[in-house]
């Protein structure tokens, strides 16, 4: 199934989340849980010594240097390397008839860590992952006694650093491995996929497919669709196939196609949401017209008679869902909209006058130039209009061709640029590629 909307994470947006990420690791590391060491070790011209460590805390880690890549076909690499770790813990000797105790400090250098993230999908469109290989190697462990016979310690310090490099290294794939199936899988079966926009429309973004690995970025394929929530139907038409381009200078790029616009149109049309009234308080005081009889009177003249000086206001409705297509060049987009024109009584009643059909011969996208979001997104040249009912008897609607580009030039168009994404903090960039938008930015991340 072709996806409604993909986003791609590239090596930049990974670089980016590894930065932010990073201290949330040294804290998951730094709460490892070691075991105590015990055993015994035979120390030339003293004889068998028996050794315990206990209580073995971790004091710090810390990384240094820590890179994540995308693998094609398998997920995320994550590779981390010269980091250290400070530890403390409590010893106790025996050998012979002598017994002592005390505490020890342990320095653990450059250690090297690499982890494989094999990302997928379920039945469901939610994500999976798991840890096919995980490697740790440790250079070098110091550990330093404290205590009366220090100069005993010594003598058999690299057996218990070779077996605390050996646990270590054991531990942190350990605990990566329960980590990702405890907590992260566990996390991504929980995650929806659907969302409620409000009380009336949902949308749905599974994953029509498995996250896509390449060398230089991860990509997801979502389904994108709108849907009301009293009833979902059918959408009458298939996603078109999407050519996302090799763009990887930003962070994060998102492609919504133009079935995830019309699917929107769709769901709003069939909720009847697609309704919006035009009325005088919503004319800019700057745009000298006055929304009653007596200026369309100079057009209707049986106004004049039937309802002089009235207040009036316009009802506008979608006859049928708004369908876009997206091109390199932009987006066309043509409505169809029926006008109500009624005239408001002095007991606030509505008179229906007469219902126009409004086409338009030419709606679209601004240039979509680098950092032009700043302008309104549609843009409306010519409408077309025509009767299609009347109570005032007929008239030449040519005439109101001025009248009714004031009304949606001024007051619809820029109600519905608000509806639309704007400018936002990141630096990001717009343009139009075959059968869907692509919306490219640099994030940056705002703890709570």
């Amino acid at each position: 199934t072709n996806p409604g909307f993909v986003v791609r994470i590239t090596q930049a947006g990974l670089d980016y989340a590894q930065e932010q990420g990073i201290a949330i690791l040294e804290k998951e590391l730094a709460q490892l849980k070691l075991p105590d060491i015990s055993g015994d070790s035979r120390v030339l011209r003293v004889g068998k010594v028996h050794y315990e460590l206990s209580r073995l805390r971790l004091r710090d880690f810390q990384l240094p240097y820590s890179r994540i890549t995308p693998i094609s076909n398998v997920g995320l690499q994550v590779s981390i390397s010269n980091a250290f770790a400070e530890l403390d813990g409590d010893w106790r000797v025996k050998f012979l008839f002598i017994r002592d105790h005390g505490s020890f400090d342990l320095k653990v250098e450059n250690i090297y860590i690499k982890i494989l993230l094999r990302l997928g999908s379920d039945t469901t469109g939610r994500p999976t992952i798991s840890t096919p290989d995980c490697s740790a190697h440790i250079s070098k462990v110091r550990v330093l006694f404290s205590g009366k016979l220090a100069w005993l310690y010594n003598l058999f310090h690299r057996v218990i650093e070779s077996r605390l490099r050996k646990i270590l290294e054991d531990k942190v794939c350990d605990n990566v491995a329960k980590s990702v199936h405890n907590e992260l899988q566990t996390y991504m079966r929980t995650l929806p996929v659907t969302a409620k926009i409000d009380n009336k429309f949902g949308i749905a973004y599974s994953l029509v497919a498995p996250p896509r690995a390449t060398a230089q970025s991860l990509d997801a394929d979502l389904k994108g669709e709108f849907y009301s929530l009293a009833h979902r139907s059918p959408v009458p038409f298939s996603p078109l196939p999407l050519a996302f381009p090799s763009d990887h200078e930003r962070m994060v790029y998102f492609g919504a196609s133009s079935y995830f616009f019309n699917t929107a149109g769709i769901a709003y049309h069939e909720a009847g949401a697609l309704v919006f009234e035009i009325t005088e308080a919503m004319i800019p005081k700057d745009v000298e017209f006055k929304l009653d009889t007596s200026v369309f009177s100079a057009f209707i003249p049986q106004l004049e008679e039937m309802y002089p000086n009235m207040p009036m206001k316009f009802r506008l409705s979608a006859p049928t869902a708004p369908f876009l297509t997206i091109g390199p060049g932009g987006i066309s987009f043509q409505p169809i909209v029926d006008a109500q024109a009624y005239a408001i009584l002095p007991n606030s009643s509505l008179a229906p006058l007469f219902l126009l059909s409004l086409v338009s011969s030419d709606t679209a996208c601004g240039d979509g130039a680098e950092g032009s979001l700043s302008s309104p997104l549609l843009s409306l040249c010519r409408i077309r209009l025509s009767l299609k009912d009347s109570a005032v008897g007929t008239f030449q609607v040519r005439m109101m061709q001025s009248l009714m580009n004031i009304l949606t030039s001024n007051v619809l168009l820029p109600h519905l640029n608000v509806q639309l994404p704007g400018p936002v903090a990141a630096q990001r960039f717009l343009s139009f590629s075959q059968n869907f938008l692509l919306l490219g930015a640099d994030v940056r991340f705002q703890p709570r």
